[in-house]
């Protein structure tokens, strides 16, 4: 008996110690591609490039300012000032609490790192969760967003589980066993397969798996920042739904007709009736990930909600 507790003792540390290096190495091969700044007491990473109206992009679920960065932000940057931000919790920005920001606390959180950059009113988009973000954002403030674009965004209640590996990472004992494991020794393989499946019936862009820096989310941190976000979400949808009413930003809502992850008929067929004005760009075959694979697609609904909003 005291054997079998000593070498569940030692396995316990090597797992500790293996996470630890682990994230070491994804902090010194990923460093922040942009400035800290203090909102409030919370450290939030933001990107800022380019000259124009302000624009704030916002990424999904398991992502960083990267995902943004890759390919987007810097063709947006030649005709607006881009500013890219990491959610709580993930990239570079600090947890809100230990229970999941909200989406309304994250919107809140956001605005004001906007405004201290000197944003007080920019264009939002929002890709997934993100979109969940951007809603918020413009539901709760809406004299504080010029327009709005929801790519892909999770925008109203659903009647699927949440799926096992979320039920399991976001629940206690989750956190304190697996999620320590995932961090350890998570292969590269299942974070490709991951990727590539979030990208159907496309393919992730060359060199994708690579720039976004995935070892930063597989931190504990984020991997269970990024499970409680997600478990929390469909209650933060419900309760925010009645509140559509109050968005007034020209709203450019864009879906791919074979999104599976956030399907188009559930989200944004709803959406655009919500919200006064709402115009809905539905693109035939494309999957989740617009901002890579339908970028030109992406870019032209941000400048035409921009034209809407008389910038």
């Amino acid at each position: 008996m005291i054997y079998v507790a000593v070498v569940i003792a030692l396995f316990v540390v090597a797992v500790q110690v293996m996470a630890t290096w682990r994230e070491r190495s994804a902090v010194a091969e990923y460093p922040p591609e942009g400035q800290i700044l203090d909102v409030n007491g919370t450290q939030v990473h933001a990107v800022v490039m380019g000259d124009g109206p302000d624009l704030v992009l916002i990424h999904g679920a398991s992502g960083n300012t990267r995902d943004m960065t890759f390919s987007l932000a810097p063709r947006l940057a030649e005709r607006y000032r881009v500013i890219v931000f990491d959610r709580p919790g993930l990239g570079y920005t600090e947890r809100l609490n230990s229970t999941g920001a909200s989406i309304v606390q994250q919107a809140e959180l956001l605005r004001a790192a906007a405004a201290k950059l000197g944003a007080e009113q920019p264009i939002v988009m929002g890709q997934s969760y993100g979109g969940a973000v951007a809603l918020a954002w413009a539901a709760t403030f809406p004299e504080d967003v010029a327009a709005l674009i929801p790519v892909a965004a999770a925008s109203n209640p659903w009647d699927t589980g949440l799926g096992t590996f979320y039920e399991i990472t976001s629940s206690r004992w989750g956190q304190a066993l697996v999620v320590p494991l995932i961090t350890a020794f998570v292969p590269e393989t299942v974070v490709q397969s991951s990727i590539e499946g979030v990208f159907k019936p496309q393919e992730p862009p060359e060199g994708y798996a690579e720039a976004i820096a995935a070892p930063l989310t597989l931190r504990r941190v984020s991997l269970s920042a990024n499970a409680d976000q997600r478990a929390n979400l469909l209650g933060e949808i419900e309760a925010l739904v009645p509140q559509y009413g109050q968005i007034i930003a020209p709203t450019e809502i864009i879906h791919g007709t074979a999104d599976t992850t956030v399907g188009l008929e559930i989200h944004s067929e709803k959406l655009v009736n919500q919200i006064d004005g709402a115009v809905l760009t539905r693109l035939p075959g494309m999957g989740h990930m617009l901002q890579h694979v339908a970028e030109d697609e992406v870019i032209a609904a941000i400048d035409r909600a921009a034209a809407r909003a008389g910038l």
